[in-house]
Order: structure tokens, then sequence, then C-alpha cells
């Protein structure tokens, strides 16, 4: 059993988190460690006490923002009309996904697509997906046949369609929500 994090240990790995995220964003996953250690305002010792590889900080850093990804479709769900949450979170997946596309090759290309990662990354945004989902079916916002797995196939056409022109990605939303919009008695195409 781990003991848990002392106060400044726990800040050290935010920080380094934080800056590691920024650095794999600016300069892609092969950033320098010693640039994100520097960052952080932490030794490299200090990097590598909580990261032993680089690997392992690409896992960390791509694991928290799936989590913030999930955690921010709850939040959503919460306090916003489910047709807005819904349209809300595909835009920030799209961020994600077209900001992120160089740490997720990065960790595709070792790990492999059926990784423990992967596999619990994609868990992660289904549940989550599926729980803006089920409240946009309710309230009639999208159709009842939309499931999670084609909402998330969905946006990850539109950041490979638009990866070089990301300007149109708002467009190609919109397009794609107002087709999800239910017509009449029919649910399904």
């Amino acid at each position: 059993m781990s003991r848990p994090m002392r106060a400044d240990a726990r800040r050290n790995y935010e920080r380094l988190l934080v800056e590691a995220r920024a650095l794999f964003e600016e300069q892609g996953p092969e950033a320098p460690l010693e640039d994100v250690a520097r960052r952080a305002e932490v030794g490299i010792g200090t990097l590598y006490r909580h990261f032993p590889t680089r690997h392992a900080l690409q896992e960390a850093v791509y694991r928290e923002q799936i989590e913030a990804l999930a955690e921010e479709a709850y939040e959503l769900a919460e306090r916003t009309d489910p047709a807005d949450a819904l349209v809300r979170w595909m835009r920030l997946m799209m961020t994600h996904a077209v900001t992120k596309r160089g740490l997720n090759t990065a960790l595709m290309a070792t790990l492999g697509r059926e990784s423990e990662l992967f596999a619990t990354c994609r868990n992660t945004i289904r549940a989550a997906a599926d729980a803006l989902l089920t409240r946009a079916k309710a309230s009639g916002a999208v159709r009842k046949d939309l499931e999670a797995g084609d909402l998330l196939h969905l946006v990850h056409g539109i950041s490979v369609a638009t990866e070089r022109s990301p300007e149109g990605a708002d467009r190609m939303i919109a397009f794609v929500i107002e087709g999800l919009r239910p017509r009449g008695d029919q649910d399904t195409p």
C-alpha cells in the first residue's frame, strides 16, 4: 500500500504535470524534460522521482487530460441545458483532439491501441459522453439512436478533417449537431 504524498511533493507533482502539458502542446511530446523541470521550478531529480521515464510523464499528462474532459462533461451535465452541454463538450473534445495529437501518437507508438492506458481512457470518455447523451436524448435534443461511440467517432473525424484548417472545425460541429437532432417521429436515418 502506498503512502499519500506529502503536500510539497503533491504540489511538485501537479506543477510538473502543468508544465509538461504546456511544453508538450508547444513543442511536442519530445520536449526536453530539463525544460519541464525548470519551468516547474524543481530539480531534474524531483521530476525523475515522480516520473522515472519520459513515457511515464507522457502517460500521466494524457490520463490527467482525459480525466479533466470527463469531469467537464459531468459538470456540464449538471449545470447546463442538455443540448448546449453536448455542443460545448464536443468543442472541448475537438480542442483536445487537435492540440494533443502528437502526445496521442507518441503513446500509441509505444503502448499500442489496446493498452491499459487507452482502454481506461476510452471507458472514461465513453461514460462521460453517455452521461451527456442520456440527458440530451431525454430532453429531445438529439436522436434516440445516437450512441456515445457514434459521437466520439464524429468528433474524431472532424478533428482529422480539419487538422490543417482548425478554423473550420466549429462549422463542421454545427453541421453535425444539426444532423443529430431528431426529425419528427423518425429516430433512425
